[in-house]
């Protein structure tokens, strides 16, 4: 097996070089090296002071020509400054550990979604859409079931991406793209720290390009060993035929990646991928407490998750296994936020009861003015069928508060929860619920049931 025959099958994907749309995509709602996340609007992006790497702003300068972002900065309105690299900073990944990532410097992340939602769009022609991950759910269910395909998950698989296995195997000038539009300096606790691994999480391309490589990597090994069947990726979910999944292990390591053995499968009833457990078919999928339960929102999304994992196939009853704890956690939410209907809702507890009130989170919504403008200047600059001056005229309309405009994205308001929560009332059916009388036929009340 050659890296030239690696390169090949990326080249098929992508091309030998990036096209110039790719090279600007948008600006994401997180938080970047000079705001944090309050700030962080898209629209707030196109104005004032914006971050980027000496390398990225190399290419920036090419890519910005005869778009708004030429006009922008030379106007002054985005002002450019130059940093080091990106800032790391961590979430939590469960009750024990935390995920690490990094905000990048805006035009870096700018350009780095752009080639992010190339290679997506590219990989969609292959029959990998990175939009969809109930793909790999399904596939894992028919793995549990026929034992023909294999799951498996990758130990730190963004951090295993080396610059030296990029440079292997992509063309040179994708290579000398990406590398150049990367965060090559990591600051951490103020220090500047030197990057082997190719790009973190929180890079705009970080998760497509190691979707392709992981493709391309099962696809070379399907070829070689002449094993026929389906192969999907979702980041490093892999889906594999079962015959083949030890060889592809092998190929993982050699260039660098770290099979998991807890979370990955090739033999026996059980199957897993992206967050869909299956043992014969049968969808077995936990739910997560990730952190202690200290609001009242928090316990009733707690509650609700139980109640859906419960649930008896077919009925709207709980397994009488984990009936208890369910009413214990009902005992701590009031009343008066009884009866809901959603379990994804968690504003309000889902259970047989006629409901009366609801949680709602405060919001503020702010207009974003002149940056709103540019964004949607931005956002609908590949739409076909409509012209520059068309867009600028559309643009114009919706700064004046007109709505209904034909082929027309909202970006003039900005909406955010303000972490406050309020009692609404739910107005009454006009029909009764079925659950309830039915209850109220065999003298049960529904306050009295689940």
């Amino acid at each position: 097996m050659t890296s030239l025959s690696f390169v090949t099958l990326i080249r098929d994907i992508i091309g030998d070089i990036p096209p110039d749309e790719a090279l600007l995509g948008s600006f994401s709602g997180g938080a970047s090296t000079s705001r944090n996340r309050t700030q962080s609007h898209p629209a707030s992006k196109y104005l004032g002071k914006a971050h980027v790497t000496a390398r990225a702003l190399e290419i920036f300068q090419l890519a910005k020509v005869g778009t708004i972002f030429e006009d922008l900065t030379e106007t002054g309105a985005l002002s450019l400054e130059i940093v080091p690299g990106n800032v790391m900073f961590t979430v939590p990944k469960n009750a024990d550990i935390d995920r690490v990532a990094c905000k990048e410097p805006d035009i870096n992340m700018l350009m780095q979604k752009g080639i992010g939602g190339f290679i997506s769009r590219q990989l969609r022609r292959t029959g990998i859409n990175l939009s969809d991950q109930s793909i790999n759910r399904k596939l894992a269910h028919e793995g549990s079931v026929t034992g023909q395909l294999a799951t498996l998950d990758l130990s730190s698989a963004s951090d295993s991406v080396s610059s030296e296995l990029v440079a292997l195997l992509l063309p040179e000038i994708w290579f000398s793209t990406l590398d150049a539009i990367r965060s090559q300096v990591t600051i951490i606790d103020g220090e500047e720290h030197c990057n082997h691994m190719f790009s973190s999480m929180g890079n705009g391309f970080t998760f497509e390009l190691e979707s392709m490589i992981f493709l391309v990597l099962a696809r070379a090994t399907a070829y070689f060993t002449g094993t026929r069947g389906i192969i999907s990726v979702y980041g490093d979910d892999i889906i594999c035929p079962s015959a083949m999944s030890q060889d592809l292990a092998f190929v993982l390591s050699y260039f660098g990646f770290q099979v998991n053995p807890k979370k990955s499968f090739h033999e026996g009833p059980f199957r897993e991928s992206c967050g869909g457990h299956y043992h014969l078919g049968l969808d077995i999928t936990p739910f997560y407490i990730r952190e202690p339960i200290s609001t009242i929102d928090q316990l009733i999304h707690v509650a609700n998750s139980l109640r859906e994992w419960a649930r008896v196939e077919g009925l709207s009853v709980l397994d009488p296994e984990v009936e208890e704890i369910w009413q214990w956690l009902k005992s701590h939410v009031p009343e008066c936020l009884w009866g809901g209907v959603d379990t994804a809702f968690k504003y309000q507890l889902v259970s047989n009861d006629v409901p009366k009130y609801r949680l709602s989170e405060e919001t503020k919504t702010t207009n974003t003015s002149e940056g709103g403008y540019y964004h949607w200047l931005n956002a609908t600059r590949d739409r076909t069928g409509l012209t520059f001056e068309t867009r600028l005229t559309i643009a114009y309309y919706q700064r004046l508060g007109f709505t209904e405009l034909p082929d027309s994205i909202s970006t003039s308001s900005h909406t955010r929860g303000l972490k406050r929560l309020r009692l609404r009332p739910v107005r009454s059916s006009a029909v009764p619920r079925l659950q309830s009388l039915f209850l109220h036929e065999i003298g049960s009340h529904p306050s009295k049931g689940n």
